[in-house]
């Protein structure tokens, strides 16, 4: 069905292949196509990975099928188990999410992650797209192969349609399992695959055909206006990866959206919708120069500072939290994956607390100060500021107090309530992020 010149031009002369087994028809006929190609070509390496979703009785049952299978052709045989959190966009991009995150850590440098979506597949996704309103990105589908992790994602199968693999697996006598759950068309793809698609498909033969065309045309779109946009683009990415925003008000709404979502994109974040990227220019780019906007993006979130754009990690509110750091021989763990504090070797030096000082760690807080090496108080936001620390760090930097005394943001700034006289004992306070 395919040959060793399009492994070789899919994963750019690197022959290592980590498939994803499901034990489905679609993966059983990839795997074994691929088994038949080792044997031919010896300097293939094959290994194959199985996710256990934990979303059906059945699914130990599928784990021992697929590992017989496995065994049977001697290919290297990976089950990972992960939990499926079914609160963040539904059940099945729950699943695809987790799916594609352990295959990512599997993934040995230089692989290629092949995966088994065919013709049918391409029609669905397009389809999907379309109902989500998507342009020309998300309607280009399914790339038949792209960077992933450390190595390449590769599908070698989108030009087949589903009735050609039952034909071959036919053919060939392959077993393979059936997972309940693709009769359940509350899942949008399911409902257009049962209720949908056969109704088209009895209309206009070719229809898949024709909706894989129009995905590699809008992909070709994608890549002009990546290859024309690709200079303007670097212009405005700084090097900590901020998008200086400046230029964006000289062109039109079409180059203004179209900079944005391929910068995001670098980022590593979903492609937001039209709607949000309208409110992304007036809610934070055009909000005032005092203002200290943020913009909700999925799991992340959008910032500014100094002029640029920043996609974060959105993290709880800290500014209640208060941390009695009574054992300072110990670390202290920190909240929100943030590291740790401990007294070393080396670090911010300050002086040591008095017997009757209680340090404790706090966030987020507000107030005038006197910071050494500064004459006279000022705000901390306005010291914040002098430094270069950019809102939402302010929000996640520890600051440690000697009771109500607020005496360092290590690797900040010191205040002159927290600064080590000639006379006094003095430590090291290291923060680990």
């Amino acid at each position: 069905m395919f040959t060793q010149q399009q492994i070789v031009s899919a994963t750019q002369g690197k022959n290592a292949l980590l498939v994803a087994f499901s034990g489905g028809l679609d993966s059983t006929v990839l795997l074994h196509q691929l088994f038949l190609l080792r044997q031919q070509h010896a300097e293939i390496t094959l290994r194959a990975i199985h996710i256990h979703h934990g979303l059906s009785a059945n699914a130990d049952s599928w784990v021992a099928h697929c590992q017989r299978q496995c065994a049977e052709k001697q290919i290297p045989f990976i089950v990972e188990y992960v939990q499926i959190d079914a609160q963040r966009g539904g059940i099945e991009a729950a699943a695809r999410t987790a799916r594609y995150a352990a295959m990512a850590v599997h993934l040995q440098a230089g692989e290629c992650l092949v995966t088994a979506q065919h013709l049918d597949d391409q029609c669905e996704t397009f389809l999907l797209a379309l109902k989500r309103g998507s342009g020309p990105a998300g309607l280009a589908a399914m790339p038949e192969h792209k960077i992933f992790a450390q190595g390449l994602h590769w599908r070698p199968l989108l030009n087949f349609s589903r009735c050609q693999l039952e034909q071959w697996a036919a053919q060939q006598k392959l077993c393979w399992i059936e997972d309940e759950s693709n009769q359940q068309s509350r899942y949008d793809r399911n409902f257009l695959r049962q209720h949908v698609l056969p109704v088209v498909n009895a209309r206009w033969p070719h229809f898949a055909s024709a909706t894989a065309r129009s995905a590699a045309l809008c992909a070709e779109q994608e890549q002009l206006l990546d290859e024309l946009l690709a200079e303007a683009l670097a212009a405005a990415t700084q090097a900590d990866g901020g998008f200086c925003f400046s230029a964006l008000s000289q062109v039109s709404v079409a180059q203004r959206n179209a900079l944005l979502r391929r910068w995001l994109a670098q980022q590593g974040s979903a492609l937001p919708s039209r709607e949000a990227l309208q409110r992304l220019w007036l809610e934070v780019i055009q909000s005032r120069e005092d203002a200290n906007p943020r913009f909700s993006l999925g799991e992340k979130e959008i910032r500014r500072f100094q002029g640029a754009l920043y996609l974060v990690e959105r993290l709880p509110d800290l500014s209640a939290t208060l941390l009695l750091w009574e054992q300072t021989r110990f670390p202290l763990t920190l909240p929100a994956g943030l590291g740790t504090l401990q007294v070393a070797v080396s670090g911010t030096w300050i002086r040591m607390p008095r017997a009757d000082e209680q340090v404790s760690v706090r966030f987020a807080v507000s107030g005038h100060y006197h910071v050494v090496g500064r004459s006279g108080g000022r705000s901390l936001k306005k010291i914040w500021q002098e430094r270069g620390v950019p809102p939402w760090q302010r929000e996640r930097t520890p600051l440690v107090f000697y009771n109500d005394l607020l005496i360092t943001a290590p690797g900040v700034f010191v205040t002159r309530e927290g600064e080590a006289q000639p006379e006094q004992a003095g430590w090291h306070l290291c923060w680990q992020r």
